[in-house]
């Protein structure tokens, strides 16, 4: 089998990159992608050789199986930490925690309102009530989680998580300490 490194080698050149998608459906017509890539079409029989000697690529077209296998030796994300999920989160909320945070890292900030929700009131569990923070703090604490922090910040004070006044910030939302979390969302049975 093709190792992922091997594989990105190979798909790395732009020609033999062409020649491998004009395979999805089939053998392609050397001529043609060769007009279309504006190369010679020795260049890509030369990279057709080289995708059909790796096994890639067939007579019948790209080799899904092999593709699917590479796919599936790829690292996967590792979960979010315990310090992520830990705290009053009903198992709705843990699963999109676990959707949007890989290690202690966001991956994205969700455009789905109440994933969003979800993912700043976890970020808020960062600010203690009762203290004020200057934002060159609030950057901080944020950028520890995702890059754009300003964003995230933003979003805080918009769901009214925090509060800010001239310059210096406050929780002023979210769940607290020993506060369970929300009744699941039940279903309508009728």
């Amino acid at each position: 089998m093709m190792t992922t490194s091997e594989f990105l080698r190979l798909l790395l050149d732009p020609i033999r990159l062409a020649v491998a998608g004009d395979s999805v459906g089939g053998a392609g017509d050397l001529d043609a992608l060769a007009e279309r890539l504006g190369v010679d079409k020795r260049e890509v029989a030369e990279a057709r050789g080289k995708l059909q000697a790796s096994g890639l690529v067939t007579e019948a077209g790209l080799d899904r199986e092999m593709l699917r296998s590479i796919a599936q030796s790829l690292p996967t994300d590792p979960p979010p930490t315990a310090e992520v999920v830990a705290g009053p989160w009903s198992a709705a909320e843990l699963d999109i925690l676990g959707r949007f945070f890989s290690g202690g890292r966001l991956q994205s900030i969700p455009t789905n309102l109440s994933k969003r929700r979800v993912i700043l009131e976890r970020l808020s569990q960062e600010f203690e009530p009762g203290l004020r923070y200057e934002e060159a703090d609030v950057n901080f604490r944020l950028q520890l989680f995702y890059h754009d922090y300003a964003a995230l910040r933003r979003y805080m004070v918009d769901e009214d998580l925090m509060s800010r006044a001239e310059g210096v910030y406050w929780r002023t939302g979210g769940r607290f300490e020993n506060e369970p979390p929300p009744a699941e969302p039940q279903g309508d049975d009728a």
